[in-house]
Order: C-alpha cells, then structure tokens, then sequence
C-alpha cells in the first residue's frame, strides 16, 4: 500500500470554485480510471472540464464532497448553527454558551444578567462546596436558556465540502421560497437570505449542484409525527429546548428532528424547580416568547439502532454532560428496558449494565475526567 496526499487544507487559502469544480472532475475520472493516478491528475484540463460537465448533469455529485472548505462564522445565531450541524457530513468548532457569557440583545441582557445572579446564589446555597468559578459557569449555562435562537452571538468554525456547501445553499433557497409565513419561519428566512447573501459564498454557488431529484431539504424540521417504539433500531419522541436538541444532535449516528409546540411552554431548570424562584423564571422567559428563546420546548424525535444510543449514553450518563440531556438519555434508557424485558429479551440483557448509572459504571469505561458528583449523585444532581 501507498498512502499520498493529493490535497489538504491550507491556513490563508481560499479554494475557488473554478479549483473545486477541476479537483471534482478529476476525482469522477478515478471510477473509470484505464491508466494510473498520476496520468489522470495530469490530463488537459479540457478533459476535466468536459467530465466534470458532465456529473454536473448526470446528478453524480459524490465527487463534489472531495474538495473541503473551513468557514468561520462570526455573530451566527443559534439555529442557523443548528440546522447546519443537523447535517451529518461536517466538523464544527463552536463557541459554547454553557461555559462562556454570552452578549445578547439589551432586552434579553436585562434577564440573563439578572438570572446568572440567581442561579449562582442559589446553586452555592445548594452546592456550599463548590468553587466560585465552577458555580458561575453552571449559573451562566442556566441563564442562557434566556437567549433567543436567533441572536447573533455565536462564533464558529465549520468544516464541509464543496458538495455538501452547495446542497446547503440550495436547500435554504428552497426554504426561503416554500416555506410558511409563521414567525419562526420568518425569522429563519432572514438569517438564511443573510447567509446565503454572504459573498464568499455567492463565489462559491454551483446551481447545479442541488438534490431536487431526490427531494432532499434540510434534516432538522420534521414533517411527520412518529410513533415510539423500541428493539434493535429505536424511535422516540420527547420535549426537550432548543439548547437540548443542539446538543444531541452532535451525535451523528443518530437522527434528530424538531417540531414547534403548538403553544409555547418552556423548560425549568431543576435547581429553581418548587421554590420561590419557579413562577418568576416562567414569567420571564415567557416574556421573551416571541423571541424563541433557547429554554423553549419544541417535540424532538430520535431515532437510530440500540449500539448507536448505548454510544450516546456513553457521552450522556455523566456528572459533567448537559443535566437536562442526561436527564432525557436516562428516561429514554428506561423506556428501553420498559418495552424490551419481555418481548425482546436480547436487546433488554445488551441494555442492562448501561443502566446502573452513570458512565463511570459502565463495562470497561475508564474515566480520565473528575467531576464532585461521582457515580453515586451523577444523575440525581440539580445542576
């Protein structure tokens, strides 16, 4: 065997297009390739061209998704990052909103600031023994449940091909023109008409390149309602925020869509939930409706096979993982084990040691990283 580099990522470089189109048409001469590699990537460029041309038209667009692009997003908001990271062909380096104060709009600054006070006064008072710096990032990822989905105040790196840049595009086109005129829609054509505008991508735009013929859009927005059910692949539909759902989806192996609620209603954190606190967080965030903020519930459905979710109880059955994910991961555990003990007796024994706890629990798993709940309180913790 022979290992070479034909291409890479270069700091400071911008791949045009014409560059990406001539890289692609090579690769598409490698499927029918009568000579060696090296006598295909020296070939008259007309040669290229002309097959290129032609997966353009055939609809052969897997050869686009060789040449790659890094683009740095800077004040993207929230659901713009998520509909992207939707799509399972990526890498993504993102600015984190649990772990870092966020700069949003002034009308919802006034509550996020007030409530990155509460929640760090009140999670001292339920944690005495937490450091300082530990309690306030816990108190600001509580807070930016406050923030709106479409707030600009995101950076981040996004690594896709040049296929699958394009594919993108063209779905948010197609969004833009056939979607309804709610006001989530609305404010979502906004952001992609402002995304697509960008110049660097206009540059980089092939029409042609788009998935009409297999009817494919965005994979984010459900179309349809789903029963649950569970066995050697799985489907369940639950409540969760917007900040859950951009959370799990990271887990590309699994699928993940979104519907709005019909009527709004939003998530409370456990460390306010039955005290003096409760109602005063629901009227805030209620406040803030209009606005989508991150703490509003939509319906998320998942769906994959049993390995791929006992994988994300390895990411998710933790004391240092999201609470409100974690919290969803061990409900869903226990609606497996629920409607597999009887009729599908494998599946449940496969299931049964991910179900004592949290991670630190599991076979074989050996934890590098230290959290003050252990795997006593990891998941029966308030924050």
């Amino acid at each position: 065997m022979k290992v070479g580099i034909i291409g890479s990522t270069k700091v400071g470089y911008e791949l045009s297009k014409e560059e990406a189109i001539m890289l692609s048409g090579k690769s598409a001469g490698i499927c029918y390739m009568p000579d060696t590699l090296e006598t295909l990537f020296n070939e008259p460029k007309e040669k290229t061209e002309k097959r290129a041309k032609g997966t353009l038209v055939s609809g052969h667009h897997s050869v686009y998704g060789h040449p790659t692009y890094n683009l740095s997003f800077e004040g993207i908001p929230k659901i713009l990052a998520m509909v992207l990271n939707n799509e399972k062909a990526y890498n993504t380096s993102e600015k984190s909103a649990r772990y870092t104060k966020m700069e949003p709009s002034l009308r919802e600054k006034e509550l996020y600031e007030k409530w990155i006070d509460i929640y760090f006064n009140q999670i001292l008072k339920i944690y005495p023994d937490m450091p300082e710096k530990d309690a306030m990032k816990l108190a600001q990822e509580n807070a930016r449940y406050l923030i709106s989905v479409f707030t600009p105040a995101t950076i981040m790196e996004h690594t896709l091909s040049f296929g699958q840049l394009n594919y993108i595009i063209n779905w948010a086109k197609e969004y833009i023109e056939n979607s309804d005129e709610s006001n989530f829609a609305i404010k979502l054509k906004e952001v992609l008409n402002d995304f697509i505008n960008q110049p660097v991508l206009k540059d980089l735009y092939v029409p042609e390149l788009n998935t009409k013929v297999k009817e494919r859009g965005f994979s984010i927005f459900a179309k349809r309602k789903r029963e649950n059910e569970f066995g050697e692949n799985y489907c369940v539909t639950y409540l969760g925020t917007f900040a859950e759902l951009a959370q799990a989806h990271r887990h590309r192996t699994l699928s993940y869509e979104m519907m709005l609620l019909d009527e709004p209603k939003f998530y409370v954190p456990k460390c306010i939930r039955g005290t003096k606190y409760e109602d005063e967080w629901l009227k805030d965030i209620s406040s803030l409706a209009d606005c989508f903020p991150q703490g509003m519930l939509v319906q998320i459905n998942e769906r994959g096979t049993v390995e791929n979710f006992v994988l994300k109880c390895t990411e998710r059955l933790c004391g240092v993982a999201q609470l409100e994910i974690a919290d969803q991961t061990k409900q869903t555990m226990n609606m497996f084990l629920d409607n597999t003990k009887d009729s599908k007796p494998e599946i449940y024994e496969y299931l049964l040691p991910y179900s004592k706890g949290a991670r630190c629990t599991f076979p074989s798993f050996n934890c590098a990283r230290q959290c003050i709940h252990g795997p006593k309180f990891a998941l029966d913790r308030l924050i």
